[in-house]
Formats: C-alpha cells, sequence, structure tokens
C-alpha cells in the first residue's frame, strides 16, 4: 500500500518503501477513547459507538484527471442521466450518507488550447437539478450540491434547496462556496472577481438569510383542513425583512419548512476564513489533507473556533477527501495506478500546475526536473494552494511528479492499496482525531466506486466502524445532527 504522499515520507507509487497491512486496535467509542479525542471536554457523550460518515464526491468520469481516457469510464459521464443513476444506486448500496458533486458557475480551465482540447470535465448538470432527478430513483442516501455565495441570488437559493428537500424527503445539503475561480465573474456582468475576504464576509451574511428564509413557515403552520376550509395559519409566516451590508431580502418564503428544518449545510474551504465560515455555519466541512498531523491540526483547529459561536465541536463534521486506488493486493493496486498514470498528456499535466504559478509559461519547463521556483499562494485559492506549494517544497519533486501527484486527485489524500490497508488508514485517521468520516473520491468512475462498495465497506464493517444498514430516512438523522429548530420558535419549543 502507498500514501501519496504522508507527511514528510514520500511514498511515490512504483518506488521502494512500500508497507503492508498495519495492525489496528479493535475501534473505540468516543465515550471510551479520550486520548483519542482533543474536544471531549465540549462533546456529548455518545449511547453507541462512533461510525465512520461517508460520502461519494462524483466528479463525472472519476477524479484523476485522465479518467475519461480509462476503460473502466463513461466518457460521456457529465451528461449521461444513466450513469448518475447507476452510481447514485452504488453509493446507496455501499450504505454512503451522500453524494457530491463540486460545481463551478464557469468553464473549468486553466491552460493553453492543447490542453483545453484534452478537458474531459467541461460539459457537465447543474447539480440541483441532478439531484432532484436521481432522489426519485433512490430512498435514503443524501444529495449534496455545491452553490455560490457570491455569484447566487438568497431567495432564489433558499426555494429550490428547500424544494430540493422536499423532493427528495429530507436529503438535501447545500455546500456553501465563495467561488475562488477568477474567470466567471463575466457571466454575471461583473468587472472583476470580488476579494476573498469580501467574498467570505458576504457568505456569513448570506448564510444566514437563507437559513432565515428556510423558517419563514412554523413547522405546524399547514393545517389543509378541508372540513373548515383553513389552509394555514398567517400568524405562523414570518417576513424575514433583512437588510444588510451586502443584502437586501424581504421574504417570506413561498415554500414551506422542509423535512430537515434547513437542508444540511456543508462547506470546503480550509483557508483562515473558510474554518471561520464553517465554524458558524457549517454541519460538515469537506478538506484535503496529505499526512495524519497536518489532518489532526486542522480537526483541533476547525472544531475549536465553534464555541464562540455557541455552538459545540460534534455539531460539525469533519470529512477529509480520501481517493483510494484499490486491489486485491498491492501488485494489482500499484497496476492500476500506473495505467492511469500513463494517460496523462504533459499538457494537461502542466495545466493542472498553472493555478499555482500564474502568468507562466510552464511549457518551457523541464519535466523531469523540480520547478524552477516556489512562489507564494496565489491571490484566491489560498487553502489549495499552501497544500500544493508546501508539498512541493517538502518532497522537492519534479514537475512531472507534481502533476502526477495532482492528476490524482488534486492535492486530495491518494491511497494505493488492497482493502485491508486502506481501512487500516482510514481507521488510523478516524480513531485519532483527525476525521469524522470521510469524502470518497473514487479515481475512474463507475468502475472504482464498485470497489470500494464491493471490498472496503465489507471490512469497515467487520471492524465496527461503519453501519450494516441506514439509522433514519433523513440525511440529518444518518448523519447523527440535529434537527434545528425554527428561529421564530419559543424558548420552550427550541428546548424540545
Amino acid at each position: 500500500m502507498q500514501d501519496i504522499p504522508e507527511g514528510g515520507r514520500t511514498q511515490w507509487p512504483g518506488k521502494a518503501g512500500s508497507t503492508g497491512a498495519l495492525a489496528w486496535a479493535a475501534p473505540v467509542s468516543q465515550a471510551t477513547s479520550k486520548s483519542h479525542n482533543v474536544l471531549d471536554t465540549h462533546m456529548t457523550e455518545p449511547q453507541t459507538p462512533r461510525k465512520l460518515r461517508l460520502g461519494a464526491f462524483i466528479m463525472a468520469t472519476g477524479h484523476h484527471i485522465a479518467a475519461w481516457r480509462h476503460p473502466g469510464s463513461q466518457a460521456d459521464a457529465g451528461v449521461n442521466i444513466d450513469h448518475y443513476i447507476e452510481l447514485a444506486q452504488t453509493a446507496e448500496r455501499g450504505l454512503f450518507d451522500q453524494v457530491f458533486v463540486a460545481d463551478s458557475p464557469g468553464v473549468w480551465h486553466k491552460g493553453d488550447r492543447e490542453s483545453f482540447s484534452r478537458q474531459g470535465r467541461l460539459s457537465h448538470f447543474e447539480p440541483v437539478t441532478l439531484w432532484a432527478a436521481l432522489s426519485a430513483v433512490t430512498k435514503h442516501i443524501g444529495f449534496v450540491a455545491t452553490a455560490s455565495t457570491t455569484y447566487e441570488d438568497p431567495y432564489l437559493l433558499a426555494r429550490k434547496f428547500a424544494s430540493l428537500d422536499h423532493i427528495s424527503k429530507g436529503r438535501a445539503a447545500w455546500n456553501v462556496v465563495t467561488t475562488s475561480a477568477e474567470n466567471v465573474h463575466g457571466n454575471f456582468g461583473l468587472d472583476a472577481h470580488p476579494d476573498p475576504a469580501l467574498r467570505y464576509e458576504r457568505a456569513h451574511e448570506f448564510v444566514d438569510v437563507v437559513k432565515g428564509l428556510w423558517d419563514s413557515f412554523d413547522d405546524d403552520a399547514f393545517t389543509r383542513d378541508k372540513a373548515s376550509g383553513v389552509y394555514f395559519d398567517p400568524d405562523k409566516l414570518h417576513t424575514l425583512n433583512h437588510i444588510g451590508k451586502h443584502l437586501k431580502v424581504q421574504g417570506p418564503l413561498n415554500i414551506e419548512r422542509s423535512p430537515q428544518g434547513h437542508p444540511v449545510i456543508v462547506q470546503a474551504g480550509s483557508s483562515e476564513d473558510g474554518k471561520e465560515l464553517a465554524a458558524a455555519t457549517a454541519e460538515a466541512i469537506f478538506t484535503a489533507w496529505t499526512s495524519l498531523a497536518e489532518a489532526q491540526a486542522f480537526y483541533k483547529d476547525v472544531k475549536g473556533r465553534m464555541a464562540k459561536y455557541g455552538r459545540r465541536p460534534d455539531e460539525l463534521l469533519v470529512l477529509p477527501g480520501i481517493s483510494p486506488v484499490i486491489g486485491r493486493t498491492e501488485e494489482e493496486a500499484q497496476a492500476k495506478w500506473a495505467e492511469l498514470q500513463a494517460l496523462i498528456h504533459p499538457s494537461v499535466g502542466l495545466a493542472t500546475l498553472a493555478p499555482f504559478w500564474p502568468g507562466e509559461d510552464l511549457t518551457q519547463w523541464n519535466l523531469d526536473a523540480p520547478p524552477p521556483y516556489i512562489p507564494e499562494p496565489p491571490k484566491g485559492i489560498n487553502s489549495r494552494a499552501h497544500v500544493v506549494l508546501q508539498l512541493a517544497r517538502r518532497e522537492n519533486y519534479t514537475v512531472r511528479q507534481l502533476y502526477e501527484y495532482l492528476a490524482g486527485a488534486r492535492g486530495h489524500w491518494v491511497v494505493v492499496g488492497t482493502p485491508q490497508t486502506i481501512a487500516d488508514r482510514m481507521q488510523e485517521w478516524f480513531e485519532n482525531a483527525a476525521a469524522d468520516g470521510f469524502n470518497v473520491m473514487p479515481p475512474v468512475l463507475p468502475q472504482s466506486l464498485n470497489e470500494f462498495v464491493d471490498l472496503v465497506v465489507p471490512e469497515l464493517q467487520r471492524r465496527g466502524l461503519f453501519r450494516t444498514a441506514y439509522e433514519g430516512t433523513t440525511l440529518r438523522e444518518n448523519l447523527g445532527l440535529a434537527r434545528p429548530a425554527s428561529r421564530y420558535a419559543t424558548p420552550l419549543a427550541k428546548a424540545a
């Protein structure tokens, strides 16, 4: 099994230094494992052993940048509804909590014409529309859709996510992003992309407005009494009348409170601003780390910020990304990884580095030497840039090695190995205050998701780390998250 990389030790697939299966202690609960929880004094003692939370992070053809060329992928996946039906049903068969797609209100690409012509992620569905369709062919799995606080309207966003929660019968989640891509502002009539600090300031206000709109009606506002002819109680309708620094929204929303009260709030960002937004508003956070120590530091940091917002650490699930390349033997796993890496065209590989060296002509670089210099992280993508540029410094990778690493999962943790060794690493992070679960990032779809469900999930279940049946009917219930009371509820009702 290979990690790519782990701490300061490089374990590049195909090089010497591979390790076999690791022996870990039997899974333990938060209640009995005080040494594993850096924030126990703030946590509510669970009545049952703590379980991993799993999300399937779906990138149409797979997370490896050359996945669309692989025989195990669906090349037209981005606009193939049957492909997404298969993925959602496979994830549900594996008892995943949720499926997630990233999204941007613009074209994903940085690089030259050559690399652009080889880009396999150009065409894809809008996520809320997609999830509404998939909710009709699934029963349990949750749906996380990305939507931007910078480029969307809060009233329309609140309405479509409340609608999705009703359509899915309580399985919707909103991944709150501020949009780091600097090439989308023109799609919305703006002359420039807003500064990161301004985007996050707006995001705090935006989320609060959306939550307020979701509370427009009390839970029991609609009586629909045919005998009396009374449809609803107007006293249980609330107008927001928000006037803030960035937004002015009257309300109320024209849809009743949804099954979850609020769709689950997710945040994906590890910058200082991103961590603060997560601590204040999020119930799950997606993040990218490549070593246990880094993941532990982030886990402690983001949960430690929550008290000042009146929140407990167990109200936020930390879900790092993991991209598993699975083989029934170590040799098979290594061969699969090598097959994928061989599909990377150099122009596509260099395009993955372009955001971190803006304005640089990377085609002039020697692919088999280290980058000529390591810059400071570019403005606006600091969290991911810090991970990538720190990696480049620490490992002294060549240009080719660096883009091959990024090709796997864009800076997320890539683990190459057997089901047992992949489960070992997941268990290590889970039991040592580095993760509450994982965002699983299959390198090739549908092949890699099937392999994870068929091979890794049974191993996690055998160790007592993962469920054998869904616990509830809503995403909140399955994630172990409380249903939020309305901001208009009486103190007695909120306590109940």
